[in-house]
């Protein structure tokens, strides 16, 4: 009989293993660009065109987050997971057979498409499908298989061309799919359909039937009995207008404000940009060409190891403690990396130590994926109540498309106008920003219910009280 903790964990097998997809649709720029800049390249490109290949994920991502926010809204959690991995293989096939830009830019933007819904669809399964004790831990694992999968980009580069290393990223997603097609229906969801029933089944063979899930299932069905009480109209002009008035509600509002500073907390800790340009960074700040693969792999090691030590921080320190006392950290020490290779670059010092600033960056990465770049992410599957989920999801994906184009866009400027030390001290300074306003904003949510935290976002505290088992809970209401 397998316990509820091996089902959660290979629920969310499906989603680590997409996300192990989209963490090399992040960092295949790194082995891409420099082929399409060689001159003998078939394809060949200036730095124009090679800052759209890489940032076309961006903006493609904006569609795939209205996509699955749709999807999962309407059809449920599991099939809306499955058919947004299509794009991803169909965009990585296209890469493959690419003989020119135009089919390269279109294979990116099917596989930046599937990352954008891949991403907050994701979060929401591992928050809707696992307990709150193992949530967090799950959530950062989301990181762990970026992490990863940009390391197995960077290393089969070096050994393949970038054609082969499109071919081998096919496997996740195809694995990926077969997991996914083996989920029940997220229980959540189930009950926002008001299929009270299945909604319990499904919620019992995830969690088990322990007393802290009993107490959870019944938490989520008050909430959504108080919530079907208010039954919308299903007319589309209706639908509309109730979108545009989530935006003056409290329950709504608050979690986007912590998302935008989440997601800018996340690309100016350079989440998305390392990983994409990480041979090119790692050779100016070195000057050896010939050492940079090694140098960057041991910098990717040591991010993926991060990541891992992350998840399992995650479990026994408070969020805010971990993301904060990391954050300022990180932040700390990447001003001392910018700070150095400028003495460097003008020749204040020497320029043969080029292991100091390697090792600074290790550091700095260590840091920032203990809490900038995990929880940021995590929040996209907490902060949400269950009636703004969907809608949520859409405007996150949105912001998260604009700023990760956005970095993408302008980096290749920045380290050619301001060097490396430059362009970090422009998004260390965005992210010292950013975390002051999380630090005044962002509550606590480690062990707390999603029903807890959706209350916390109507009320302005948790209710930790005991929910009352009433009769009319229990006979979890007849749908309509």
């Amino acid at each position: 009989m397998l316990t509820p903790a091996v089902k959660q964990t290979w629920a969310v097998m499906g989603v680590l293993l997409n996300m192990l997809g989209q963490g090399m649709v992040l960092s295949f720029p790194s082995i891409l660009l420099p082929s399409l800049f060689a001159p003998d390249s078939k394809i060949p490109a200036d730095i124009h065109i090679a800052s759209w290949v890489a940032s076309c994920i961006g903006i493609a991502g904006i569609p795939g987050f209205l996509t699955s926010s749709f999807l999962m809204d309407v059809y449920g959690r599991k099939l809306a997971h499955a058919v947004v991995v299509a794009p991803g293989i169909l965009g990585w096939l296209l890469i493959y057979f690419a003989t020119n830009i135009t089919v390269l830019i279109i294979g990116r933007s099917f596989c930046g498409l599937a990352a954008g819904a891949t991403v907050s669809l994701g979060a929401v399964v591992i928050g809707e499908y696992t307990s709150p004790r193992n949530r967090g831990m799950f959530l950062n694992l989301k990181t762990t298989a970026v992490c990863i999968g940009n390391m197995m980009v960077h290393l089969l580069g070096h050994f393949y061309a970038w054609k082969t290393v499109a071919l081998i990223a096919l496997v996740p997603h195809i694995l990926a799919l077969i997991i996914i097609v083996t989920w029940p229906e997220s229980p959540a969801w189930l009950a926002s359909q008001k299929r009270f029933d299945e909604s319990e089944k499904s919620f019992y063979w995830l969690r088990g039937k322990t007393t802290e899930s009993k107490k959870e299932l019944v938490e989520m069905l008050r909430a959504q009995k108080e919530r079907i009480e208010y039954p919308s109209s299903k007319s589309i002009s209706t639908k509309c207008l109730e979108f545009f008035k989530k935006f003056t509600k409290r329950d709504f509002i608050k979690p986007v404000i912590i998302i935008f500073f989440g997601a800018t907390l996340l690309e100016s800790c350079g989440r998305h940009i390392f990983p994409a340009y990480a041979l090119q960074i790692i050779e100016e700040v070195t000057g050896n060409k010939s050492q940079s693969f090694y140098y960057t792999l041991g910098i990717d090691l040591i991010i993926s190891a991060s990541a891992i030590f992350s998840s399992v921080l995650v479990k026994i320190m408070k969020r805010r403690t971990l993301l904060f006392g990391s954050g300022f950290a990180a932040l700390l020490v990447l001003m001392c990396v910018c700070l150095y290779l400028y003495l460097s670059a003008n020749g204040l010092i020497s320029k043969d130590k080029s292991w100091i600033a390697v090792t600074l960056f290790g550091l700095y990465f260590i840091l920032a994926n203990l809490g900038c770049t995990p929880i940021p992410l995590a929040l996209l599957g907490e902060v949400f109540p269950l009636a703004h989920r969907s809608a949520g999801s859409s405007v996150a994906g949105f912001i998260l498309s604009i700023f990760v184009m956005a970095g993408m866009q302008v980096t290749p400027y920045l380290l050619v106008s301001v060097k490396v030390y430059g362009t970090f001290a422009v998004f260390g300074t965005v992210m010292g920003l950013a975390l002051v306003m999380l630090f005044f904003i962002l509550p606590e949510t480690k062990d707390k219910t999603l029903q807890q935290i959706e209350d916390y976002f109507n009320f302005g505290r948790f209710r930790d009280e005991d929910v009352e088992n009433d009769d009319e809970v229990k006979m979890k209401m007849i749908p309509n």
